[in-house]
Formats: C-alpha cells, structure tokens, sequence
C-alpha cells in the first residue's frame, strides 16, 4: 500500500480514491483539467505586489512586511508550503519589528489558486500562530475556497513524488 506523506490524517474512502487515481495513471490528467493555467507571478517583486495587495484588502491593520520572496532552499516537508519570520531588534531607544514571508520557489510554476492559498496562509500566520480554528477561519475568509485548494494543493505535491520530481 503507497504511503501518502502529503495525505496524512484524510479518511480511509479518500485516501483509497486517491490511491485508485494514482493506480489508474489519472491523478495528473485530474489536475491538469482542474487547474489548467498557471500562475504570472515569477518574481519576488512581484510576489511582493501580490501578496501586499492581498494583506492591504484583508489586513489593513496586520505589522507590515518587509520582505516577501521565493526561496530556493525551502523544502516542502520541513518547511511545508512557506515560511514566515518575525524577528525584533532593539536600536537605541526604539523597538524595530520585521517580518518576512518566504515561499519555497518550486510555487513559481502553479495554478493560481495554489499561489493565492500558500499567500493566504502565510499571511493568516501574522495574525494567528497556530494552526487552530481561527487561523483557518481567517484563511477561510481570505479565499473561501481554502481548504479545497489546500486538498489539491496536497494532491499535486503527491502527483509530483509519484512521477519522481524533486519536491523543492
């Protein structure tokens, strides 16, 4: 029986679906058909833009970011989709605060949704630490189709082990 590393805690009937997908060479075709397009956003200025455009609708009031980027060196499973940094710094009598947010760079080349849900998360993270029921009512609220996105999302990275590509 294949182990579904990106597939941990979904029910037995889903995980057989996925299975039977996977057995049927048709897990990819799936996607494909799902998700046709890909994202334009290639840059970390423009993952800037994109992701500031999305604090400034949905967390006007959030710290700001000083950085956002994709990074090369994040991979998926100990990093999962993303990270975020908070760091804090004393400079003479002044308290300074940055924060970052950094994708692993293999989400250059994904759908759309996959892109905005990875942001969304990320993002949530300023307001919420854990991943508890506020951090996913937020996310929820950002992108109602959240956890459908994060489902394929987890399918792709599945899809993308089973035809042997490195996962970051």
């Amino acid at each position: 029986m294949q182990t579904l590393k990106y597939l941990a805690g979904y029910s037995d009937e889903t995980l057989t679906r996925v299975r039977d997908l996977i057995a049927a060479n048709k897990l990819g075709e799936h996607l494909r058909t799902k998700y046709p397009d890909l994202h334009d956003t290639r840059t970390d200025r423009a993952l800037y833009e994109y992701t500031m455009a999305l604090k400034q609708r949905y967390m006007r009031s959030a710290v700001p970011l000083s950085k956002v980027a994709f990074d090369n060196r994040l991979r998926v499973l100990q990093h999962a989709l993303g990270t975020h940094t908070s760091v804090s710094r004393v400079q003479g009598g002044n308290l300074k605060a940055k924060r970052e947010i950094r994708v692993a760079s293999l989400f250059k080349n994904v759908a759309p949704e996959f892109l905005k849900m990875i942001v969304v998360h990320e993002l949530a993270h300023m307001k919420e630490r854990e991943h508890d029921k506020a951090f996913y009512q937020l996310c929820s609220h950002m992108e109602p189709d959240y956890h459908q996105y994060e489902f394929d999302l987890r399918l792709l990275l599945t899809q993308r082990e089973v035809d042997g590509q490195p996962e970051g």
